[in-house]
């Protein structure tokens, strides 16, 4: 395996090499739900590297945070000069939250972990329309009969078989697909009073504007 050094060039080289390809770099940040992979101060120390990266090319970030929201808006916060923008993908944090990452420029990412609780959806309902993305996170996070969006999941239903039964037409039992972004886009539109087409073009010019901005409209 690379050392940490190594495995820092090798992501260096690999955005030099492919600069009409890569558009963002990510997913990159802090998960301290999952530090029996990686302790907590590894995690720093390296994200931090990584947000040099940035710097280097002026790529927009695609960002995770989980459990660890002080660390991270504290990292973030001391190298904001080194940031063009991005996105706190999967966001589940409170209004506050949002309003923080809102004020250092960001946009926030929603998907069905993000609409689990009534406190989760008051704080999507915070974000300035202009400042949203949607995604589906797919093969996880997918709006489950016990989150409470679930209710405002109006006309988008696939038929669902195991994955040992599949068939073409069908969506595999207990996993999220992309086609299900549709059901994230009626409970966000609902949950808003927005208008679900005007909700997805606005988010849609929002994606391009981050992560392509030659072609947004």
């Amino acid at each position: 395996a690379p050392s940490p050094t190594e495995y820092m060039d090798n992501l260096r080289g690999y955005i030099k090499d492919n600069r009409d390809k890569v558009v963002a770099l990510g997913e990159l940040g802090l998960d301290y739900d999952r530090t029996k992979f990686c302790d907590v101060d590894t995690q720093k120390k390296y994200f931090t590297l990584q947000l040099d990266l940035a710097e280097e090319f002026q790529l927009p970030l695609f960002l995770h945070s989980r459990n660890c929201a002080d660390d991270f808006i504290k990292i973030i916060s001391e190298n904001r000069s080194k940031i063009s923008g991005g996105v706190i993908h999967s966001f589940t944090g409170s209004a506050e939250e949002a309003k923080q990452y809102l004020d250092m420029g960001f946009f926030i990412g929603i998907n069905g972990c993000s609409l689990k609780t009534e406190e989760n959806l008051l704080a999507m309902a915070s974000i300035p329309t202009d400042r949203l993305m949607i995604e589906t996170d797919a093969p996880w996070c997918g709006i489950r009969n016990t989150h409470a969006g679930s209710k405002h999941v109006s006309s988008s239903s696939w038929e669902s078989k195991k994955k040992e039964k599949w068939v073409e037409g069908c969506i595999v039992k207990d996993r999220c697909e992309p086609c299900q972004i549709t059901q994230v886009l009626e409970v966000m539109a609902a949950v808003r009073g927005e208008d679900p087409g005007d909700l997805a073009e606005t988010m849609y010019q929002n994606t391009l504007k981050l992560f392509f901005p030659g072609e947004n409209s």
